[in-house]
Parts: C-alpha cells; sequence; structure tokens
C-alpha cells in the first residue's frame, strides 16, 4: 500500500530562526496544505506539507513529541531529527483543535508501534539464545557414534532439533532482510533529511532576501509618507488661501454694493442741494421786503396795526424756512463726511487687497 493520507487541513507554515531560536521565520507566503501520512510498511506517521515544488515540512512522529496551542489559532511542536520547531497558524481555533487531536492520537497510534516493535525484537533475542542452547546438543546427537540401535533410538530427537534449527535459521535470516530494508530505509531518511538541510539553508537563504526587501520596501513607504505629508500640508495652505481669497471678494462685492447705495444717497443730496440757491434767493427777497416794510412802518405808523399781522406772518415764515434751511444744512453736511470717511475706507482697502 505504501505511505497514504489520513488527514488534511491547511494552515501557515513557520519554523524557528536557527540563529536566534526565538523569532519566527515564514516557511510559506501563504496557507498550504498540511497532512498527516501513515506508512503502513513501515508503521510510522509523518507531518509532510509542501509549498510548490518545495518541501517545508517532512517531520516523523515520535512518542516523545508534544504539540502544544500557544494561542487560540497557532500551536508548535519540536522534532530533534530535523533540529527545529514547527508553527502552524490556522484560521480558526476548530482547526487547531482537530489538529492537536489528530497530533495526540498519531502520537499515540506511535507509541504503540513502538511498543510492539520492541516485544518483537524481545521474541527474536529469545529465540536466538534458545537456539545458541540446542545447537550443540543436536550438533552432539548428530556426532555420536554408537550401535544401529542406539543411532535409531537418537534419530526423532536428531530431527526434532534440526526442524528447529531450520526455524530459527529462516528466522534469522528474515531479521537480517528486516535489518537491511531498515538500513535501506535509514539512508533513504539521511538523503531526505539531507534534501531537508538544505531546502532549510535555501530557505534561511531566501528569508535574508527577503528581510532585505523588506526593509527597503519600509524606508521608500517612509520617503513616500514624508512626501504625501509635505503634499497635504501644501494643499491645505493653498485651501486657506483660497478661502481667504474668496472672502476678501464676497467683501469687495459688498462694498462696491454699499458704495453704489452712497453715490445714489449723494446723487440725490445734489439734487436737493441745486434747491438751496432758490430758497437763500427767497430768503434774501423776504427779508428785503421785511427791512421794506420796517421802513414803511416807520413811515406809517399809522397803518402798523394793519399791518402787524402780515409783519408777524412774514417772520414766523421766515423762521421756519431759516429752522428748515439750517436742519437741512447740518444733513447734508452729515452725509457729505460720511461719504468723505466711505471714500477713505474704500481707498484703503483697495491698497490692503
Amino acid at each position: 500500500m505504501g505511505e497514504q493520507p489520513i488527514y488534511t487541513t491547511r494552515a501557515h507554515v513557520f519554523q524557528i530562526d536557527p540563529s536566534t531560536k526565538k523569532n519566527w521565520v515564514p516557511a510559506s507566503k501563504q496557507a498550504v496544505t498540511v497532512s498527516y501520512f501513515y506508512d503502513s510498511t513501515r508503521n510510522s506517521y509523518r507531518i509532510i506539507s509542501v509549498d510548490g515544488s518545495k518541501v517545508i515540512i517532512n517531520s516523523t512522529i515520535t512518542p516523545n513529541m508534544t504539540f502544544t496551542k500557544t494561542s487560540q489559532k497557532f500551536g508548535q511542536w519540536a522534532d530533534s531529527r530535523a533540529n527545529t520547531v514547527f508553527g502552524l497558524g490556522f484560521a480558526s481555533e476548530q482547526q487547531l483543535t482537530k489538529f492537536a487531536e489528530k497530533f495526540q492520537e498519531v502520537k499515540d497510534a506511535a507509541k504503540l508501534a513502538k511498543d510492539k516493535s520492541q516485544e518483537k525484537g524481545d521474541t527474536l533475542s529469545n529465540h536466538s539464545q534458545e537456539s545458541g542452547r540446542e545447537t550443540p546438543s543436536a550438533n552432539q546427537a548428530q556426532s555420536f557414534n554408537g550401535t544401529d540401535d542406539e543411532k535409531i533410538s537418537f534419530s526423532p530427537e536428531a530431527a526434532q532439533l534440526k526442524s528447529e534449527n531450520e526455524r530459527l535459521k529462516s528466522v534469522v535470516e528474515q531479521s537480517n532482510t528486516t535489518a537491511k530494508k531498515y538500513e535501506t530505509e535509514l539512508q533513504t531518511l539521511k538523503e531526505s533529511n539531507a534534501r531537508l538541510v538544505d531546502s532549510l539553508q535555501e530557505s534561511s537563504a531566501n528569508v535574508e532576501s527577503w528581510k532585505k526587501e523588506l526593509t527597503a520596501c519600509q524606508e521608500e513607504s517612509n520617503t513616500l509618507r514624508k512626501k504625501i505629508a509635505e503634499l497635504e500640508s501644501e494643499c491645505n495652505e493653498a485651501n486657506q488661501e483660497k478661502q481667504k481669497n474668496a472672502q476678501l471678494t464676497v467683501r469687495v462685492k459688498e462694498l462696491e454694493a454699499e458704495l453704489q447705495e452712497k453715490e445714489q444717497e449723494l446723487e440725490n443730496l445734489r439734487r436737493q442741494a441745486e434747491i438751496i440757491p432758490q430758497l437763500m434767493g427767497e430768503c434774501e427777497s423776504i427779508t428785503a421786503k421785511l427791512k421794506a416794510a420796517e421802513s414803511q412802518n416807520k413811515e406809517l405808523e399809522g397803518r402798523l396795526e394793519g399791518l402787524q399781522m402780515d409783519i408777524n406772518d412774514s417772520r414766523q415764515k421766515q423762521g421756519n424756512m431759516k429752522g428748515e434751511l439750517k436742519k437741512f444744512m447740518d444733513i447734508l453736511d452729515g452725509k457729505l463726511d460720511e461719504l468723505h470717511e466711505f471714500r477713505q475706507g474704500l481707498s484703503k482697502l483697495g491698497v490692503d487687497n
């Protein structure tokens, strides 16, 4: 039948760093197939994992091995023959538990096979000792010189010893054949171990190369991060300038609208100011009339009572017109001052921009 798989799963494979004996070194770039194999001819169990054409795990299970769970998804075991420690990272805790249970089951089976092998070896040793003790008697029986009757009397015992000797010889020949087969298997294991050592050295070299590439990538990543930070800072400054320019544009538009309003008010004031000379002329005419009336009043004291009413009315109108004119002049002066201050503010804002 040869070697057959009995359980298969997928996991990330790691090996302990041979230099530090502390750090884990990834043996596969991704999750690979990890299988338990049973060899019926050798009655042995192995854990084997292949990544492409590269063998990354070839570990024969022995009774003294122990699989240890170091976290919810990671476990490890030491292989003294391969002189390393293997680690497996699983996708879930259930996969780790199943693999650990299978490891214990295979370990118990390997221990049972070893015990049977020892019992078989002890049996062969005992048969060899008994053969050593019985062979001289057989030779003595065959070399005994006596009469024909005595030879006949000894012939059944000699035949029995001869058959026992033949059986022991076949057992010894079978043991020699088994020993040769074990030597062949041992040589095969040595060659496999040598290949694994070469693969391990190649993996170590690849790991060093990967570490250098990783360092270079990290340095390049740090440089790119610095450049990105600088560009982001420049973009933030540009955005701030754009916001300031937008605010200034809005403010300029607001000031232009206010300027148009002030210019409209100034135009209205100018139109109102054009009426002032006419009012002044009327005021002067009324004053002249008042003086004429006063002179006439002196000349015509007799008409004072009749014209007193007209004089009082004229004075009242003159006072009202003077008050209105003064109020209008005050308003006009205030508007002119405001317009002057507004123009100065607009000129200052244009210089700042």
